[in-house]
């Protein structure tokens, strides 16, 4: 996935900076007069308020510059004037979503170069890319032509927007790198409703080009494990693991339970001490079975691990179907790295909508793209927040020192709300000054003897 723009070291003032390119070759509908602000400004305004997770940005901002004529949407950010919140929404509506996706490209470009996409790899060496669509806006009332529409049985209609947020997961990693986002909207010259796996189709014509050279394994839920998609994935040139469930695979299943009665299903037992407790890991494992009825059915390899405790209380089972060649070496590794498919929703999905970025929020619906695009610069603003954490020194020095993210963004809108700051790199700066004498004036709190106290009834001299 690359980027068209030339790729300059990571920082917070490259992204913006980019970001204002990007939205500076974006459709600009006026036709008439009223260009007193640009693309750029209203594209960044908004984007300032998502990064900070502050609604109120925009209007504090507003009145800084009244008050010291300068704010920290412009020295941050790059924006010349901030617009009104109506005239955001109202240039953002034309812009189509894609517009921004060379933006998830210019970042992982510069991930790459960094080698922080290298400590994503997982098993045979490859990035494990995790597919999963979530709905981030719904109503009975409010509606555009980029909706998708759900009829209920007493005529209601509930119009919502869904999105595919392809990430790339690692089971050491507590983060994830969000890639370009497809957005499940319906599809000129096609009769059916979009839905999740078409638009995963969509990206994958998009993207897998320059994805699959890198090495990829594909993760995705149960949904994803029919065979038009596994062939697709095989051709562009992706392994995959996927969630394969029995309800749905009922005719490999059936072969599996055949090959067990013949002993052509092998077993891998792993006992061991969770720190509490003993687990024991019993991995089930057959390879060439079809996914499946017809003896054209493409033929793929299976596990499944039933972790239960010493009481026999079954605390996990799942099972996948994977291209790879399964045997006892490899089985832990393959389930693993299907296991790490929950973390786009937990640690993307989840995150979005619960620790910050309000991502099912209407912050502007519009009548073409508005909810799209404001869905990416959200989606944009936590890349950028991971992005720091794995490249700006200063800013991981300052998580140490303020380790709960909602804490030390509440400091940050605090300090942005009274003080402008000449760039990001200098309110980081500020900060970790800050905390540095706070800790100089502790640590001479205790130095300092203490006087003891005379009692009351103590004679003085």
């Amino acid at each position: 996935m690359s980027s068209p723009f030339g790729q300059t070291a990571l920082t917070f003032s490259s992204i913006t900076h980019e970001l204002r390119n990007t939205f500076e070759n974006c459709n600009d509908r006026r036709t008439g007069k009223n260009s007193r602000y640009t693309m750029a400004d209203a594209g960044l305004s908004a984007f300032s308020a998502f990064f900070m997770q502050s609604p109120s940005f925009l209007e504090h901002q507003r009145t800084m510059q009244d008050t010291q004529g300068k704010n920290n949407v412009q020295t941050l950010f790059g924006a010349f004037e901030i617009p009104t919140d109506n005239h955001i929404r109202s240039l953002l509506d034309a812009v189509k979503p894609e517009s921004l996706s060379p933006m998830f490209g210019f970042v992982f470009d510069g991930l790459n170069q960094a080698g922080i996409v290298d400590n994503f790899r997982h098993i045979n060496q490859t990035l494990l890319l995790a597919l999963d669509g979530t709905e981030y806006f719904s109503s009975q009332k409010i509606h555009c032509a980029c909706c998708s529409t759900q009829q209920h049985s007493n005529g209601r209609i509930t119009y919502s927007h869904k999105v595919v947020t392809p990430v790339l997961v690692s089971p050491a990693n507590d983060k994830v790198i969000p890639l370009a986002p497809e957005f499940i909207t319906p599809q000129d010259g096609h009769g059916k409703q979009d839905c999740e796996l078409a638009a995963s189709r969509r990206w994958l014509a998009r993207w897998g080009g320059q994805m699959a050279p890198l090495g990829v394994t594909v993760l995705a839920d149960d949904l994803y494990c029919h065979e038009p998609f596994c062939r697709e994935l095989i051709e562009q040139g992706f392994d995959f693991v996927l969630t394969c469930k029995p309800d749905s695979h009922q005719e490999l299943y059936e072969w599996v339970d055949f090959l067990e009665k013949s002993g052509g299903v092998k077993t891998h037992v792993v006992r061991w001490w969770t720190g509490k407790t003993y687990q024991t890991d019993t991995y089930r494992f057959v390879n060439e079975v079809p996914l499946r009825a017809g003896k054209d059915a493409l033929k793929v390899n299976w596990c499944e691990l039933l972790s239960t405790n010493d009481d026999g209380k079954v605390i996990y089972r799942g099972s996948f179907a994977t291209t790879y060649r399964i045997d006892a070496g490899n089985v832990a590794d393959i389930v693993v790295a299907g296991r790490s498919r929950w973390k786009i929703e937990n640690e993307n999905n989840n995150t979005l909508k619960t620790k910050g970025y309000h991502f099912e929020h209407n912050f502007g619906h519009g009548q073409q793209y508005l909810a799209a695009v404001l869905a990416t610069l959200i989606l944009l603003a936590c890349l950028l927040h991971n992005v720091l954490e794995w490249m700006d020194g200063n800013y991981v020095l300052l998580r140490q020192k303020v380790p709960s993210r909602q804490r030390l963004f509440n400091d940050i809108r605090a300090l942005t709300t009274y003080f402008c700051f000449d760039s990001w790199e200098a309110l980081v700066a500020f900060m970790l000054e800050g905390w540095s004498q706070a800790e100089k004036t502790g640590r001479k709190a205790k130095l300092k003897p203490r006087r003891r106290a005379i009692p009351s009834s103590a004679a003085v001299p």
